[in-house]
């Protein structure tokens, strides 16, 4: 007979769960060699290549309830017509459908639904090249981006989600043995039962830049915890999700299950499908990352549901002094360019002193800064190659309005224009923009502006640098942090006021990685609760009758001998006459 899920992907499970008990970090589908890879089946660039042309202008059939027609919301900012009928069903009824197969998701136990998602993820892992393209497509990333963010490490980033949401689940004891004083205070023995009750449908609301790395950790939390789980798209970058969505379902029904544990919820985007099904009395987890207003909105509306949102906001670099210069500018340069400004560590805000820092080049002023900011943006961008590998193609109207508007607010310390995609010339890729403004300026830069806007804010001092990063990000929400500094006085009052905050801290950290928390394990959001909130804890307890004292054979009973009075016979149990 066949092992189940579980037996066929124990080792490695467990493997991930000792890792992060540990504070270590295992990264199975990262670390796979080519070879290893292609063993694990992973298809070809070409291969994958010619599946993801195959999907272009059909059907994207799921088999769903529901289903009122198709929907197309996407296209391709590099000039590819994807023309994807993707099927529009009610809301309601994939609601409806997905709290019917509640019962039997978590009748399947721990273990079982633990080594689905593992398996899920593995035949995720073989269609990782034609996941970087849709993400490519639809969201403009390029290429060497969309694969860090559609592939081995996207996910292994779910599959720590996995093996946290087992871990926190088995942390549950079963059974119970408890003992209470009675009135008289007398000892009372308590047996009982403990079971982990999922808190029913959840909702993931698809995030349009960054689907697979911000959308998979919350869909397999769900999953393993035994909540069902609708994916919403959105409509901007529908073909990532809508793939994994069809993968899920086609592994639930090869183990026996319903497939509608998971399903694909798309419309065009009047129709606002997202908050219709996040108000849904019967939606109780609901999984966003994106805009600091639309999670505002969330809190507010979806008070049904448990909210998991992951705020982009104001992402803030502290500048006060630095020891590497050249390096500084370097990765700061490079952080505003990269994905259009899209990555979880673009800076929207740069504090610097307006009367300037120490560096390793003696004092800088703010208006270097600035020219030299603009001049390595300028250096990076200067041949196609980088272009097609570090900018992406714009997506969005707004953008395009966003950066009109901002260059309107102050000094234009460098501007934003179009660049030549070397492979599309089609494409729309713009280089950032960079604008300076004062402390005062605060309705500008407390704005979460979409794509490549960044500001360049002077300050009175590193303190009051300081006090603006705990204030607005606070108030506004932010993804990270970063300060730059030689004085160790300075980096730990940063770290104060990132934890006053209650937002990640970078310190000295010139090159920036795409997602600074992924160099160690991670969970978005509220870190185990992320996992716990997932599920409630329910007790039965009931009274076991102590033992009586054991009475003594009737053989073995003292014999009572008892004066008889004259002319009486006294017999009965345990009497006998003298």
């Amino acid at each position: 007979m066949r092992p189940s899920a579980y037996e066929r992907h124990r080792e490695l499970l467990q493997s991930v769960v000792r890792a992060l008990a540990a504070g270590e970090r295992r990264r199975p589908f990262t670390e796979a060699t080519g070879q290893d890879a292609a063993d694990a089946g992973m298809r070809s660039t070409r291969t994958a290549g010619k599946v993801f042309d195959s999907l272009l202008g059909r059907p994207f059939e799921l088999g769903q309830p529901g289903e009122r027609g198709q929907v197309r919301t996407e296209s391709s900012p590099y000039g590819i017509d994807l023309d994807i009928a993707y099927p529009r069903c009610d809301p309601a009824e994939l609601v409806a459908a997905a709290g019917r197969t509640a019962a039997g998701w978590r009748a399947a136990g721990l273990h079982q639904r633990a080594g689905l998602a593992v398996e899920i993820l593995r035949r995720l892992n073989t269609r990782t090249h034609e996941l970087a393209l849709a993400v490519h497509h639809t969201t403009g990333q390029p290429v060497p981006a969309a694969l860090r963010t559609a592939g081995p490490r996207a996910q292994d980033r779910a599959l720590e989600a996995v093996a946290q949401a087992f871990a926190e689940s088995e942390r549950v004891p079963a059974d119970l043995n408890l003992e209470s004083a009675e009135r008289g205070g007398q000892p009372l023995a308590l047996r009982g039962t403990c079971t982990l009750v999922p808190r029913g449908v959840s909702l993931l609301i698809g995030c349009p830049d960054f689907p697979l790395w911000n959308g998979l950790p919350g869909l397999f939390a769900s999953l393993v915890t035994g909540n069902p789980v609708v994916v919403a798209p959105h409509p901007r970058s529908v073909l990532p999700l809508a793939i994994t969505v069809r993968v899920a379902r086609q592994v639930l029904a090869e183990a026996g299950y319903a497939p509608d544990v998971v399903t694909l919820a798309v419309a065009e985007p009047e129709r606002q499908v997202h908050r219709r099904l996040a108000t849904d009395p019967a939606v109780r987890i609901v999984d966003f990352t994106g805009s600091a207003r639309f999670a505002r909105w969330l809190e507010q509306h979806a008070h049904q549901a448990a909210v998991f949102a992951d705020r982009t906001g104001l992402n803030t670099v502290v500048v006060d002094s630095t020891d590497d210069y050249r390096r500084l500018v370097r990765g700061l340069a490079l952080s505003l360019c990269l994905c259009n400004g899209t990555v979880r560590t673009t800076p929207q805000n740069i504090l610097v002193p307006e009367q300037g820092f120490g560096t390793d080049e003696g004092h800088k002023t703010l208006r270097d800064l600035g020219a030299d900011l603009g001049d390595a943006v300028d250096r990076l961008l200067g041949h196609p190659t980088r272009v097609a590998r570090v900018l992406g193609a714009i997506t969005a109207d707004e953008v395009l309005g966003a950066l009109a508007e901002a260059a309107r607010y102050g000094p234009v310390l460098h501007a934003s224009a179009p660049v030549a995609h070397p492979d599309h010339p089609r494409a729309d890729v713009r280089s950032p923009l960079l604008v300076r403004l004062r402390a005062s300026d605060e309705p500008v830069y407390t704005r979460e502006w979409p794509g490549p806007v960044s500001f360049l804010v002077g300050t009175e001092s590193t303190s009051q640098s300081l006090a603006l990063l705990r204030r607005t990000v606070a108030r506004h929400g932010a993804l990270y942090a970063a300060v730059h500094s030689t004085d160790p006085l300075v980096l730990a009052a940063a770290e104060a006021a990132a934890l006053d905050a209650g937002v990640d801290l970078v310190a000295n950290l010139s090159d920036l990685p795409a997602d600074p928390s992924s160099v160690l394990a991670d969970l978005p959001g509220a870190g185990a609760h992320f996992v716990t909130g997932r599920f409630r804890v329910v007790r039965s307890r009931w009274h076991t009758p102590r033992a009586a004292p054991a009475r003594a054979p009737v053989a073995e009973q003292l014999t009572v001998t008892v004066p008889e009075p004259a002319g009486v016979a006294l017999s009965g149990p345990g009497l006998t006459a003298g």
